[in-house]
């Protein structure tokens, strides 16, 4: 008789995880803590809550992200069928309604006749018996220290953010404009409103928002931002225009009052299929919620907004996987102990899931007595894999998806896209004949 799989914490990698080992036969218990012990970044209960942005990130060929989710898709990832369920307008983006998305993987999950859903916290891991930790960013202070204790190393800890969603009815229809930055938009729809701003009025919303008070923060002041996501005031201390360079480029855009680019623009992307709330694109802050209000409306078009959502500022919690795990994710010294998801050093939701994805399938191997084969370095997955329990332990950082994490080609073609094209065709091929393996 085969043993219970614990997995604790079913956020994008716990239940991705608990689902691929389910559909290969396995008993598991999945431990979510929500609602009995809540976090500062969740709203709901539901399983695989997205808490930060909407967006899966770009899912057109040929990206990096695009790459991973195609994988993702070809190995049978739960977490991309729930996408394709939630999908709403975004552009060249995998953007999902994030209550559909939470509310189809919390029904798949609790329907699975081989996965029985507890909600309390774990404080302690009983290592034994076959676990998978994944308890993601926000993992509690007991449990933390006790990982903490298993691992013989301190914690690491990065900020992340939290972006304002608004009020779709508030926003000022005869200022924002809808339009997808280069027209790039998919099926011809323009899935983004753009607040556009001149000069003055980007001179003015800079100077409020470096003058703009601050929350307290109860995390030590030399804990490092993780530089995909950093608050919009910390962009902004970077230097004037820096803004104008990241999440406000106007690069692509028309102004159809003035035919003309404006100075910059900030971005609204729709948060649900109703289309009645948008978030505002790269604008994670740490600013007092009445600071965030008062600046806010500084943005053209969004003079009378209001928040359902301000934005926020939170703890991560890692480990240091190049340390302590192999290549399938496994803790060297306890190895029926896995780790997936943030907290074994990826950055971003699809990441997320597809670590969850590959400590599952990676603990069904060892459970049958097989050696964890680790996916090909060829791969987006097995790049992934590869950085997060290879790279220099003394100066590691968690990592997003990229094709620099994957080997190079060993005659490439000097046209970029044409780099990319190739890096992705050989990816595909390796994934399927690793797949067509187990077949």
């Amino acid at each position: 008789m085969r043993e219970t799989i614990q997995i604790i914490g079913g956020g994008l990698a716990g239940t991705e995880a608990a689902w691929q080992l389910a559909e290969r036969g396995f008993s598991v218990k999945l431990y979510e803590m929500r609602p009995v012990r809540t976090t500062d970044a969740h709203l709901t209960d539901r399983l695989a809550e997205l808490v930060c942005s909407n967006s899966l990130k770009s899912d057109a060929e040929p990206s990096a992200s695009w790459l991973l989710k195609e994988e993702l898709r070809r190995i049978g990832s739960l977490s991309m069928c729930a996408a394709d369920v939630a999908k709403v307008p975004g552009g060249q983006a995998l953007t999902v309604d994030r209550v559909v998305f939470a509310e189809e993987v919390t029904k798949v999950i609790e329907a699975h006749p081989r996965i029985e859903v507890i909600r309390e916290e774990v404080q302690s891991l009983e290592t034994s018996s076959p676990v998978i930790v994944a308890t993601g960013p926000l993992t509690s202070d007991a449990l933390a220290q006790q990982i903490a204790e298993l691992t013989g190393s301190k914690r690491l800890f990065f900020y992340d953010s939290i972006s304002p969603i608004v009020d779709a009815t508030t926003v000022n229809r005869d200022i924002a404009f809808a339009a997808s930055r280069y027209d790039k938009s998919l099926a011809g729809t323009d899935d983004y409103l753009n607040c556009p701003f001149n000069k003055a009025e980007y001179d003015r919303f800079v100077e409020e928002l470096m003058a703009a008070q601050n929350v307290e923060s109860h995390i030590p002041n030399d804990t490092p931002y993780f530089e995909a996501c950093l608050p919009i005031e910390e962009i902004a201390r970077r230097g004037h225009d820096t803004l104008r360079f990241g999440p406000m480029k106007p690069m692509g855009l028309i102004d159809p009052r003035t035919g003309r680019r404006p100075y910059a623009a900030v971005q609204l992307r729709l948060e649900n299929l109703r289309a009645d709330s948008y978030n505002l694109v790269g604008f994670q802050n740490h600013l007092k919620f009445g600071e965030q209000k008062r600046i806010m409306r500084l943005i053209p078009g969004l003079e009378n907004a209001e928040f359902l959502r301000y934005g926020q500022i939170h703890r991560n919690t890692y480990i240091n996987s190049p340390e302590l795990l192999t290549g399938a994710l496994q803790l060297r010294t306890q190895p029926n102990v896995f780790f997936a998801g943030q907290i074994s050093g990826v950055e971003g939701y699809v990441e997320s899931m597809a670590t969850g994805l590959a400590a599952g399938i990676h603990m069904a191997e060892m459970l049958r007595g097989e050696e964890p084969r680790p996916f090909p370095r060829e791969t987006a997955l097995g790049s992934l894999c590869h950085y997060i329990t290879h790279a220099n332990p003394k100066h590691y950082q968690p990592a997003n998806i990229a094709f620099d994490l994957l080997p190079l080609l060993e005659n490439p073609p000097k046209d970029r896209r044409e780099r990319q094209i190739q890096v992705c065709r050989r990816a595909i091929a390796a994934m399927e004949e690793f797949l067509g393996a187990y077949v």
